[in-house]
This record gives C-alpha cells, sequence and structure tokens, in this order.
C-alpha cells in the first residue's frame, strides 16, 4: 500500500510539474512538488451546507457505525445532494444544450494557474454588485494582461459569511418565492461576454452561490460562458487567501457522466516568494 500510495505521489507530482514547466513556473527538479502552500478552497458539505432555495439540503446517513459482531470496528454512511450546492461545479451543459456535461470537462480547463480579481471592497457595500469589463482592466493594470488558460477567481468577500444564509445569499426561506429574496454579487453577462471574446480563460469561479448575481432572472453569465464550453466553480471558500497571481488551482468534481454540475474539492498551491 505505501508503495502504490507513493507510486501516485510521484505521477501527479510529474504531472503538476510538467504543467508548471509549460506554463512558466520555476522548477524545482523533475519529479517534484514545487515549493509553496496548499490552500483548500471547499466548504465541508454538512447539513449547515448552502443550496439554491429550491433545492434540498445536504443529508448524510448513517448506515453503519460500531463493533460488527466479527470484533472489529466499521463505519459507512450514505448521502444524497444535488448537483448544484456547496462548493460545487457547473458544467457547461447547465445552461447550453449540446455543450460539455460534468464528465467530458477536460483536465486542462480544471487544473492550472490562477488570477484572482478583488472586488470585497466594492462589494461589501452592495449585494447586488455586478463584476464589471473595469474590474478586470483595473487588474490588468496593476498584473498585466490575463494569462492565456487562466482560471479566472472572483474574490467577493462573501466566503466570510458562509454558512449564514441570510447574510450570504439574503434569504433563508425555501421555496420559489424565497428566490425573490437573493442578493449577492456576482459577474456581469458583459463582463463575461468581454472575457470570452478578448481573452483565453479555461474556468472561472467565485465565493457566491452563482455566476449571476443573486437577482437575475436570466442567467445571461452562464449562458455567455458556457456556450464557450467554460465551466464555473461557485461556493468556491478562501479566495482572500490567494495572491491576484500565481497560485496554481486543482479543481476535480465528482465524475458523474451526463452531469450538468457536482461537488467539487478545489484547492490552491501557491508558490512562496522569496
Amino acid at each position: 500500500m505505501k508503495i502504490y500510495i507513493k507510486t501516485i505521489a510521484f505521477s501527479l507530482a510529474i504531472v503538476i510539474s510538467a504543467v508548471y514547466a509549460e506554463r512558466g513556473f520555476p522548477q524545482q527538479g523533475p519529479a517534484q512538488f514545487p515549493e509553496g502552500k496548499w490552500i483548500d478552497l471547499t466548504h465541508d458539505f454538512s447539513s449547515d451546507t448552502v443550496y439554491w432555495p429550491t433545492g434540498e439540503g445536504f443529508k448524510l446517513e448513517t448506515v453503519f457505525q460500531g463493533t460488527t459482531d466479527k470484533g472489529y470496528y466499521y463505519a459507512a454512511n450514505k448521502y444524497t445532494a444535488e448537483e448544484h450546492g456547496g462548493t460545487h461545479i457547473d458544467a457547461p451543459r447547465h445552461f447550453a444544450e449540446g455543450k460539455q456535461t460534468l464528465d467530458e470537462i477536460p483536465i486542462e480547463s480544471l487544473t492550472g494557474s490562477a488570477v484572482v480579481i478583488d472586488v470585497s471592497k466594492k462589494a461589501a457595500s452592495d449585494p447586488d454588485y455586478q463584476i464589471g469589463i473595469e474590474d478586470f482592466t483595473e487588474w490588468e493594470a496593476v498584473n498585466g494582461r490575463i494569462p492565456d488558460d487562466s482560471i479566472v477567481l472572483l474574490n467577493t468577500g462573501y466566503a466570510k459569511y458562509w454558512p449564514d444564509k441570510v447574510k450570504y445569499m439574503g434569504t433563508d426561506k425555501k421555496g420559489q418565492e424565497a428566490v425573490k429574496e437573493l442578493h449577492f454579487p456576482g459577474l456581469h453577462p458583459a463582463a463575461a461576454k468581454w472575457l470570452t471574446e478578448n481573452r483565453d480563460i479555461s474556468a472561472i469561479g467565485l465565493d457566491t452561490p452563482s455566476i449571476d448575481y443573486g437577482q437575475s432572472q436570466l442567467f445571461e453569465s452562464h449562458r455567455v460562458l458556457f456556450r464557450e464550453n467554460i465551466p464555473a466553480f461557485e461556493n468556491v471558500a478562501n479566495l482572500d487567501r490567494l495572491p491576484p497571481k500565481g497560485a496554481f488551482v486543482i479543481a476535480l468534481p465528482m465524475k458523474i457522466k451526463g452531469g450538468s454540475g457536482g461537488p467539487l474539492r478545489i484547492v490552491a498551491l501557491v508558490p512562496e516568494t522569496n
């Protein structure tokens, strides 16, 4: 078992090392992880996990826990969950007919260097803030053009409210009527269109329940992005711990055949700086 685990770690190191070399990251030698710190960008799944008001929450049920009749300890659970809730991914098929389902998204779209656009100060005073083109051009004025194949992460500051539904999404009510009470920041459709037409990004994510802001009725940013097979990560945690650029993200969802989305484990490696 130890040999097997070491083999997996070695293989993963080779993959990450190769990707880092391809995308211009400094190397520490063959088959070595770059020096840095891993940041977990994933909220726990539990009874407190935030789901859309019309959705069912996450449920974990005990199948068995205790000592078996043969004298050894054993634990097993079963869970139920909707595709879209907690830290999760939206596959392009979610809003674009004929585009990629969850199992069809290439690994290259789920791993890569990340840029973090911080709009937390603007969103703090406006729960309906929509991240605009100027937020990206202002970032680029300081950090340079968004590199090709980047994963774009939008830090609205809302992760600090998790899992308080009222503060995080505007309401803790359930049902279709509660949707009218949703208030949280998102990506403006004009900015989504600008990204798809002017930049070559692999994926996008943010720390709210939806790429479109809470009051959206047409989900235009979803539709613009997904037509171009750009997946979206939602309810991402700890974006305030990432630098504006330089982190390497691995975002691997449950591989659901034909899925429109699913639970996501997303992490980032932040290289050490001298």
